[in-house]
């Protein structure tokens, strides 16, 4: 499939920031962090400008973009609907949840845990709409497989994890705790996203020239001459191809920024003593693990196949 910019910058952009809504809430329920105002700002805000930006570039690989909100409409059938009224109504608990914490933090303990089991329902699900907006596709076997959710929703808590390290480290606050949860969930992603590596390496897909055209019980069927004489939009959009050597250098660049380096820095802030320096470390981690992301949903989109392919001189997806 043909990766589009503005698909990758909704699904990395708008993942992390209900990542980091989630893991925000969620540590502030348990106590793990105060009802700091500051940290409530700069949070909640960083969260919702991610989000913000990942849904208005969304609506960029729409052919018409002022129509966008006819999709909503379809909620019945399509998980794209699903996830974009989601993401509207996600904004409710999780702004209100914010505007407690910062201008109301004696607001009562109970009904803030009703709002923020609410908020963190509907970020998971916001995020696990998203991954199913793919892996509901039977015609492209990279996608349709129960990796795709789990590698969408541990990425997302993993990469909100490095913007929530980032902004504790920078206002000064002790996130040694912090430090190891975040490294953990990024170990937690790296393993999913091997499963899910492994598993389009060793499953091919059902069909085949033969299946796709209901000739293959008379022998092996082959392309006698293409049907174009040039690309068309099928086979730009649909038959989108990688070599495999490119894609491995890809993997191991998602692998070394998106995971590798985010821990050696996470870790080298947890040891330094120089607060300069472990500033440094971690404004590093979240720029190498946005160039990690990118790669791999450049990746996720790369390297599927659509079954429509097969008409277009393909042997197998």
């Amino acid at each position: 499939m043909h990766p589009a910019k503005s698909v990758i910058l909704f699904t990395t952009a708008s993942g992390a920031g209900y990542g980091l809504l989630f893991l925000l809430i969620t540590g502030h329920m348990f106590g793990v962090f105060p009802s700091d105002s500051t940290l409530g700002y700069s949070g909640f805000g960083t969260a919702f400008l991610m989000i913000s930006i990942g849904l208005l570039s969304s609506t960029f690989h729409l052919g018409r973009p002022e129509r966008a909100w006819r999709a909503l409409t379809q909620w019945r059938s399509s998980w794209l609907s699903r996830e974009g009224i989601l993401a509207i109504v996600t904004f409710i608990p999780t702004g209100i949840y914010g505007l407690c914490w910062i201008f109301a933090p004696n607001t009562s303990i109970s009904l803030l845990l009703i709002i923020g089991i609410a908020a963190l329902l509907l970020c998971s699900a916001t995020v696990y709409c998203t991954s199913m907006i793919y892996a509901c596709l039977k015609p492209v076997a990279a996608w349709h497989n129960r990796f795709v959710p789990a590698c969408y929703l541990a990425l997302s808590l993993s990469t909100g994890a490095l913007l929530l390290n980032g902004i504790l480290h920078l206002q000064g606050k002790n996130a040694l705790l912090f430090d190891m949860m975040t490294i953990t969930l990024i170990f937690v992603s790296v393993i999913i996203k091997f499963y899910y590596w492994n598993h389009i390496g060793e499953t091919k897909g059902i069909s085949t020239v033969g299946s796709a055209t209901g000739l293959g019980s008379r022998g092996k069927v082959r392309l006698l001459e293409a049907a174009h004489t040039e690309a068309n939009y099928l086979m730009k959009e649909m038959g989108f191809q990688i070599a495999r050597k490119h894609a491995k250098k890809l993997r191991n660049i998602t692998f070394i920024s998106g995971f590798i380096l985010p821990v050696f820095l996470i870790s080298l802030t947890g040891i330094t003593q120089n607060t300069s320096i472990g500033n440094l470390a971690v404004i590093c981690s979240i720029f190498f693990g946005a160039i990690g992301i990118v790669t791999e949903r450049w990746l996720f989109f790369a390297e599927a196949k659509h079954t429509v392919s097969l008409y277009y001189g393909a042997q197998s997806v």
